[in-house]
């Protein structure tokens, strides 16, 4: 008498996507430049910010708000718009190696996005814990704060994994993420406050990405829920990236 040996279930098998993102957050901890540009900086900067007495304050030319309330939500987007790019793996071989194997474009870019969605949710955090310490508001809409956030994490991962998709050299790459980064620092208020900004200015600021995150950011603070335009303008640059990047990604 036999018995039939069922075969043992295939438990690699049935999680490829969470193999490569394990895999690419080993690559990413490697990089100590990384963290340190990605996570270390932002924390860094809103602690030097709560410990100056005089950015505590509520300022007119801030529209009212102090000035560690106006960078807090600027320094939280920071970390998802400087999310890094793939194109290094051209550098070395690795997407040349990766084309022969069945992996999809959309797999690895999406195992790079959640990688940085990640880090990015634990940094805000850390960032928004010590503003708060320092006196700053608590978002008094906390549900539309968090959407908000996420938004603006698919809209500037979109960006990054766009940037990712088409540059063919990590020099390329670089030099087009330098090209995208002041602009979008600047309509996000980094040099000038919103509150500041002309009409024209603040219309521009409206439709960018970090523009729109802003304003959304700081109504969930306020205790409003975010406007729903702010909300489309960043949902719209997350879905328009984010399948262009898997659309035009190539692997040589």
């Amino acid at each position: 008498m036999t018995t039939a040996v069922l075969p043992a279930p295939a438990r690699r098998r049935d999680r490829p996507f969470w193999l490569l993102a394990r895999t690419e957050g080993l690559l990413f901890l490697r990089s100590a430049g990384s963290v340190l540009w990605t996570a270390l900086l932002p924390v860094v900067a809103v602690v030097v910010l709560g410990i100056v007495p005089g950015t505590r304050h509520a300022s007119r030319s801030f529209g009212g708000l102090s000035p560690l309330e106006v960078y807090v939500p600027i320094l939280m987007m920071y970390v998802f718009l400087m999310a890094a790019v793939l194109t290094g793996y051209r550098e070395r071989g690795v997407l040349r190696r990766l084309s022969t194997t069945p992996v999809p474009p959309s797999r690895l870019l999406g195992a790079q996005a959640l990688i940085y969605l990640g880090l990015g949710i634990v940094v805000d955090a850390v960032i928004l814990v010590i503003a708060t310490a320092f006196g700053a508001r608590s978002p008094h809409q906390f549900a539309g704060f968090v959407l908000s956030l996420l938004l603006v994490a698919a809209a500037t991962m979109g960006i990054g994994m766009l940037i990712t998709a088409v540059a063919p050299t990590e020099k390329t790459a670089n030099a087009i993420g330098l090209a995208a980064f002041f602009p979008l620092m600047f309509f996000a208020g980094l040099w000038i406050p919103r509150a500041s900004m002309d009409s024209v200015l603040r219309t521009i600021s409206d439709y960018s990405p970090l523009g729109a995150g802003v304003r959304a950011l700081q109504a969930s603070t306020d205790g409003h829920w975010p406007p729903a335009a702010a909300l489309l303008v960043l949902a719209g640059y997350a879905i328009v990236c984010g399948a262009a990047a898997a659309r035009l990604f190539r692997w040589e």
